[in-house]
């Protein structure tokens, strides 16, 4: 299969439609990951030749979404979640939990509703631990890391947060 990861392979969105609708065209499966691009760039074919879509939900609110991004909004990821949804298409979520910034129980309730307005496309919830992984590319960059100190959840957060998206009926690892 072929995975276009991130958003920035897909500020190039007449480049990857058209890769996908090669693979699916030699019968390739087809998945990004967390597509940010303005709705209107979203061409229903590019839709159609997608098979699964690994889906950031980085947040269940705008305030702390724009914490977690840096800027941006929300709706766009769950429009394009809805989309994907009506498209009959399969969404894997992804959520990064960060303790003290995406853990409260109220944004986990948030993220699980969102989840749920995709009617059932959404096959699992992958709740990722924060990790300091990235941490040197900043460095390298020059750019001041606002994460530079922080820590990963404990089992015990994460299996609260597991515990919390499985009460609303989904499967979580």
């Amino acid at each position: 299969g072929i995975t276009f990861s991130g958003g920035e392979s897909m500020m190039q969105p007449a480049f990857v439609s058209r890769v996908f609708h090669a693979a699916k065209e030699m019968g390739v499966h087809t998945s990004p990951r967390h597509i940010r691009l303005p709705q209107h760039q979203l061409h229903r074919e590019m839709i159609d030749d997608i098979d699964l879509c690994l889906l950031d939900v980085k947040s269940g609110d705008e305030e702390t979404y724009h914490k977690v991004t840096g800027g941006g909004l929300l709706q766009p990821t769950i429009d394009f979640g809805r989309r994907l949804a009506k498209a009959g298409k399969k969404i894997w979520v992804r959520f990064v939990l960060v303790p003290g910034l995406t853990d409260s129980e109220e944004n986990i309730e948030n993220v699980a509703r969102i989840c749920e307005s995709f009617d059932g496309a959404v096959e699992h919830i992958d709740v990722l631990g924060f990790h300091q992984l990235g941490r040197p590319k900043w460095h390298e960059l020059r750019i001041p890391y606002p994460l530079e100190h922080q820590k990963g959840p404990s089992a015990a957060l994460k299996k609260r947060v597991t515990e919390q998206f499985q009460s609303h009926g989904f499967v979580v690892y």
